[in-house]
């Protein structure tokens, strides 16, 4: 089995617990303008093009099969629409302004990569990541790579927007020992304004999920213009907190629940060079980072909620 990977991350600390590997799908049921990995939302390869740092050498004009790059009065062009995405450019392009992103993967290449680092997983409590993209796109191939990895005794973690069908996400739980899923907004219509969906899914998968027992880490990211108030940041929280009571009151007598939390993420705009590189537009690209303070203040919001519980 087989699946597309965008990127393999070694030695991840904010992916989980301990230290990871953080292993990258590419496609995504979500398109959120803020988007910090624009290449893992389209399913297939494609070609980044980083025109800076072009040499002029001519290599990809030579082996293009299909003449996207070409030259017009002086000047290197390419036409995506043209693109059947080989990678033929990228390979020969020494200077690396021509980038495939996106690499077929067996599952066994995948857990190749993932046990190199065993050793730290085992003595810093750390293990596998998949992320995205969004790892519910391929969730054959996610479900495999899980498995494999269980069998090796590493721990195995999946982030995830929530957004698929339940049976889809309840295949993976057996083979998962934490969930981390993102809450973006509480409002339907604004969640399919600035995601492309709805939040009925979503809900009701976690909904879903805190009547297992799987640990979850749900994850607020902060968006300015988005989320970015008081009172989402609480009614996020409350949501929350309303998931970790009845995961508790449905356990016996002393019984401990394993644990729901909440992080809250700061939006950064990192990822403009990658939108240029794919011809996307990037909507987020004037947004600013929100000031520690304000970031502090919604993070006391929330332990605030939680301490009522």
């Amino acid at each position: 089995m087989n699946g597309t990977i965008f990127n393999i991350q070694r030695f991840s600390i904010h992916d989980g617990p301990g230290i990871r590997t953080t292993v990258f799908l590419k496609g995504c049921s979500l398109h959120c303008f803020w988007c910090h990995n624009p290449e893992g939302i389209r399913r297939q390869r494609e070609l980044e093009v980083y025109p800076d740092l072009c040499i002029g050498c001519g290599e990809c004009l030579e082996v293009c099969p299909v003449q996207a790059h070409s030259l017009i009065d002086g000047r290197k062009c390419y036409e995506r629409s043209l693109c059947t995405s080989c990678g033929a450019c990228a390979e020969n392009c020494f200077s690396n302004a021509l980038v495939m992103v996106g690499e077929r993967m067996t599952v066994e290449q995948v857990v190749d990569q993932v046990l190199k680092d065993k050793p730290f997983y085992e003595k810093s409590g750390g293990g596998l990541t998949l992320s995205g993209g969004e790892p519910l796109v391929q969730p054959e191939f996610s479900k495999a790579i899980l498995q494999a990895c269980r069998s090796e005794r590493i721990h195995t973690a999946v982030e995830t927007s929530g957004n698929s069908r339940w049976e889809t996400l309840a295949s993976l739980i057996p083979y998962m020992d934490l969930i981390m899923m993102d809450l973006k907004h509480m409002d339907s219509q604004i969640h399919r304004r600035v995601t492309g969906v709805g939040n009925e899914l979503i809900l009701a998968n976690a909904r879903r999920l805190a009547e297992t027992d799987m640990p979850i880490i749900f994850r607020l990211p902060v968006i300015p213009t988005v989320n970015d108030s008081p009172e989402q940041v609480e009614r996020i929280a409350r949501f929350v907190r309303q998931l970790r009571e009845h995961r508790s009151s449905g356990r016996e007598t002393g019984g401990k629940a394993p644990q729901i939390t909440l992080e809250l993420l700061a939006f950064h705009p990192m990822a403009g060079d990658k939108y240029r590189s794919l011809d996307m537009d990037n909507p987020a690209a004037e947004l600013s980072p929100l000031p520690k303070e304000k970031m502090e203040s919604f993070r006391n919001i929330a332990e605030t909620v939680f301490s009522k519980s």
